[in-house]
């Protein structure tokens, strides 16, 4: 297919092939932001890292605090990894162009059940960047390990620069 027959894009009205080019490449780049894969890359897995992280923090604040730390710091592990694993699975679905057999995390299928994935899955979120927030006020961040501040770092880094680059394609875009 030649620039001028993109789809969505007509060379009389846009002014010359190159605009049109330009839409559909556009266009390709705003599908791979959407994309199930980069999602998961960029959002869950993030948020997977600051759940597990949080978990082993409240189990090491607690390890002369009795059960309640612990019972509440292994649920909070358990959901981390289990959410782990469904990013994963989602996104070798995506990858492999099969239809997704269940959502992104645990508590966007559990919103599946009540038909509003979305909203169960803005709850997973506001819970994670509160996860993020109990880590720097409470002072925790200070007590990780090397290897679990690289992890919250790169989690960091991959979800917050992610979410920059996406902003400032979009911005350019409507240029």
């Amino acid at each position: 297919m030649d620039d001028t027959h993109s789809p969505g894009c007509d060379p009389t009205r846009d002014g010359n092939a190159l605009v049109c080019r330009n839409k559909r490449e556009s266009d390709t780049i705003q599908w791979f932001f959407l994309r199930p894969f980069f999602l998961s890359l960029t959002i869950g897995v993030p948020f997977c890292i600051y759940k597990m992280i949080f978990g082993i923090s409240i189990l090491r604040a607690g390890a002369n605090g009795g059960w309640l730390f612990a019972d509440i710091g292994g649920v909070i592990i358990v959901w981390a990894v289990a959410d782990l694993f469904m990013n994963g699975i989602y996104s070798v679905q995506d990858l492999w162009h099969l239809p997704a057999r269940f959502e992104c995390c645990m508590l966007t299928q559990a919103g599946r059940y009540f038909s509003r994935p979305m909203v169960f899955l803005a709850l997973d979120t506001l819970l994670s960047f509160s996860i993020v927030c109990l880590m720097l006020w409470s002072g925790w961040i200070a007590t990780l390990s090397p290897a679990e501040t690289l992890f919250w770092y790169a989690g960091t880094t991959l979800n917050l620069v992610s979410l920059s680059v996406v902003t400032l394609y979009n911005e350019i875009r409507k240029v």
